[in-house]
């Protein structure tokens, strides 16, 4: 029986110290926030923790996903976050001033046309974070995903928002 070679890591020091330092960067951000205040002794605590939680983690990230443009992705970033508050408001002109029985509750089969699946998570994360619409499950082949929308009075035209807003713009984003 022939012994195997050493397995040696390729990866620089800075890698495995910080595998995913974007995802460090936001967990320190994350513990601020959450802080609600600054201090020297909150922020090294949040260094500490985010670093741990990435090491901890990096077993489960295989690889980064790859973005084609970083500045497309965080012209998305504020898109959704633009839709966001314009849904809540309308969400609330909805609840308070439409009766249940004239809302147009429906299901929405979304045709995909992604393929990677970090851009269809984030995808479904999107349309779940926007008021008013819920991404329910994804089809086994991983080709359409089920949104559930409180008010759609036109399937089509709600498949085709959904497309033209953020589809398009993933597919700019992810391989």
């Amino acid at each position: 029986m022939a012994a195997r070679p050493p397995v040696t890591d390729t990866r620089s020091r800075f890698e495995r110290w910080l595998p995913h330092p974007w995802l460090t960067l936001m967990l320190v951000l994350l513990w601020m926030l959450l802080l609600n205040e600054f201090s020297v002794g909150g922020l090294l605590v949040g260094f500490v923790l985010a670093i741990v939680i990435s090491r901890l983690t990096s077993q489960f990230w295989p690889e980064r996903p790859p973005i084609k443009s970083y500045r497309k992705a965080l012209s998305y970033l504020g898109l959704v976050a633009w839709d966001v508050v314009v849904a809540n408001l309308q969400v609330t002109r909805l609840i308070l001033f439409r009766p249940a029985a004239r809302l147009d509750v429906r299901w929405v089969v979304l045709p995909l046309e992604l393929r990677s699946p970090e851009a269809i998570t984030v995808l479904a994360g999107t349309i779940t974070m926007t008021p008013g619409t819920v991404s329910c499950d994804l089809s086994a082949d991983g080709r359409s995903l089920l949104v559930h929308c409180l008010d759609a009075p036109d399937t089509e035209e709600a498949v085709r928002q959904m497309k033209d807003r953020y589809e398009a713009r993933l597919k700019e984003i992810f391989p």
